[in-house]
């Protein structure tokens, strides 16, 4: 797999899994695997950008179908909510896909870089608004825009959408499993449109998707029951830190 040794396959397969918890636990998780993929492999932006969203197709249908289980996603708040965010990404991802295709080595680690400052940014926002009013439904036309900048982005880096639209929305006001379950129905969407994308372009390396996309599904049900067992507070916190970590290495590295 792209002249890879066990120690770099094995740490990728551990990141697939890490970020599976991510995803349906807090939100933003799903960037480690792009993260993983840029630096432990040779592969050009565009194909980490394609091999990991790939991934999301999968992760996207198990977290929907978990939190459909769990309730959020039979709300009819919740439900309009995704309906809109999911519509609305099938905008902004094209867009992605292709400025996805052409980003230079740098400018891919500093817009992912920007990712993950901008989402450790609104995670401590809202932990530091435990108190704030929580909405039942969120405003149609900025939840629009949240779907099409959201998929946009998503595109360029290969990402599945919770880890921008979950602290997005959790800022807005919308209570934490109603902003993933949300975001999960999203990502099936990014991620189809952005794998047919990418698959055009032949920037698909399956078998690492599959290396690291398996895990990812196992992490996703794990990150679940984390989300309806846990507080959030000690995870956000984590978070923070561990987004800024790896957003300074993407821009030095990069």
């Amino acid at each position: 797999m792209s002249g890879l040794g066990p120690p770099e396959l094995l740490l990728l397969a551990v990141i697939g899994l890490v970020g599976g918890i991510g995803i349906t636990a807090v939100g933003p998780g799903g960037v480690l695997p792009t993260i993983g993929l840029f630096a432990l492999t040779g592969l050009s932006p565009a194909q980490v950008a394609g091999t990991a969203i790939v991934t999301h197709i999968a992760t996207g249908a198990l977290g929907s179908a978990a939190y459909i289980r769990s309730g959020q996603l039979r709300e009819p708040d919740t439900r309009r909510t995704a309906l809109i965010l999911a519509g609305s990404a099938l905008v902004g991802i094209w867009a992605g896909v292709i400025a996805g295709t052409v980003v230079s080595k740098h400018t891919f680690a500093v817009v992912l870089g920007g990712v993950l400052l901008a989402t450790a940014g609104l995670v401590w926002y809202r932990a530091r608004r435990p108190q704030a009013v929580l909405l039942d439904r969120a405003p149609t036309t900025l939840v629009a825009v949240i779907g099409v900048a959201v998929s946009a982005v998503s595109g360029i880096v290969g990402i599945g959408g919770p880890m921008l639209t979950v602290p997005l929305l959790a800022a807005l006001g919308l209570p934490m499993l109603r902003s993933l379950a949300c975001a999960q129905a999203q990502s099936v969407v990014i991620a189809t449109a952005g794998t047919v994308g990418y698959l055009a372009h032949g920037t698909i390396d399956w078998p690492l998707a599959t290396l690291v996309g398996l895990p990812e599904l196992a992490g996703v049900l794990v990150g679940w029951k984390i989300a309806h067992a846990l507080p959030t507070r000690a995870l956000s916190n984590a978070l923070i830190t561990t987004l800024c970590v790896l957003a300074v290495y993407l821009v030095v590295q990069g």
